[in-house]
């Protein structure tokens, strides 16, 4: 009996996994495509747009974490693919997979592309937590961030776990002489690269400029939605909402934050002044466009990256 190899197992997998994830969101995907076909179509188009565009906007964060000029009509369509990996493994670790898939194909040594992972992330991180904070700062009075929490849980013990949470793991890698090591190597690679790619303006532009157009591109395919559908909220403050929702979501490790950043975009929205009702209706527009419709083009996108090699 012929056996299959290896490389066509793994260009059908992101297909299986595609079936399995609609299979088990069905009636969202149902939901939200009602809401879909009674919107206006122009901010729906809109919506669309910023979403090809935060495609584009990664791509040049990516090219801004390492030194080689990656090529740029491939690291584009990679991250269209790493978009629906990711929405299949919890806390970007299937765009990051496919990242450092890519980037090893592009002659990046390991160590360098973990360290362009990292630097990535961060980046993304402080330009969601800047952005929110800025925004704080011109609407105080808009959203609590309170009431994106239960309310046995409160600020100050989530912080107080995190800080519990890195003690520990600062505990365990000096406690571990290998570990230790290396850790100590990464981020010895990681600070080297951080101050070249910041001696390079056009790096410094691209990292960071990727970074905060991504989230607010994001922001602004909400904000299109919500508009296409006629939510009564300012724009500033769906804005705002969403920075805080993808913040506090990030705290909560799943697939393509599916369920963590829809309960957290719901509540936010509730809580700048949209009814339940109509905050639900709007967070299932905007996950269709930007998440449910791209992923099955994603998955064959990705599935014909590995089969051509390039990741």
């Amino acid at each position: 009996m012929r056996r299959l190899p290896l490389r066509q197992i793994l260009c059908a997998l992101p297909l299986v996994a595609v079936a399995v994830w609609v299979s088990q969101h069905w009636s969202l995907i149902e939901t939200g495509g009602r809401e879909v076909l009674a919107a206006d179509r122009f901010w729906l188009l809109m919506a669309v747009v910023t979403t090809l565009l935060g495609w584009v906007a990664v791509s040049f964060a990516r090219q801004g974490t390492v030194l080689e000029r990656l090529p740029a009509k491939r690291l584009v369509v990679t991250q269209f693919a790493a978009g629906a990996a990711n929405h299949l493994l919890p806390s970007g670790i299937g765009a990051g997979a496919v990242n450092i898939r890519f980037m090893a194909r592009c002659g990046v040594p390991p160590a360098r592309y973990s360290a362009a992972l990292a630097l990535y992330f961060l980046a993304e991180g402080v330009s969601r937590v800047a952005l929110l904070l800025l925004l704080l700062l011109a609407f105080p009075e808009a959203l609590r961030l309170q009431t994106l929490l239960p309310e046995q849980i409160g600020l100050p013990l989530v912080a107080t776990a995190g800080v519990a949470l890195l003690a520990v793991l600062v505990a365990v890698v000096l406690a571990v002489g290998r570990l230790r090591r290396l850790v100590g190597t990464f981020l010895r690679t990681a600070l080297t690269d951080v101050r070249s790619l910041h001696a390079r303006p056009g790096r410094v532009l691209a990292l960071w400029g990727g970074s905060l157009a991504f989230p607010l591109l994001q922001a602004a395919g909400l904000v299109a939605v919500a508009l296409s559908l006629e939510l009564p909220v300012p724009v500033a403050h769906i804005v705002l909402a969403y920075m805080a929702a993808s913040v506090v979501a990030a705290a909560v490790p799943s697939p393509g934050g599916i369920g963590s950043v829809d309960a957290s975009l719901v509540v936010a929205l509730v809580a700048i002044g949209a009814s339940v009702g109509a905050a639900t209706s709007t967070v299932l527009a905007y996950r269709l466009i930007t998440i449910w419709l791209p992923l099955l083009p994603g998955a064959l996108v990705l599935g014909a990256l590995v089969r051509r090699k390039v990741i």
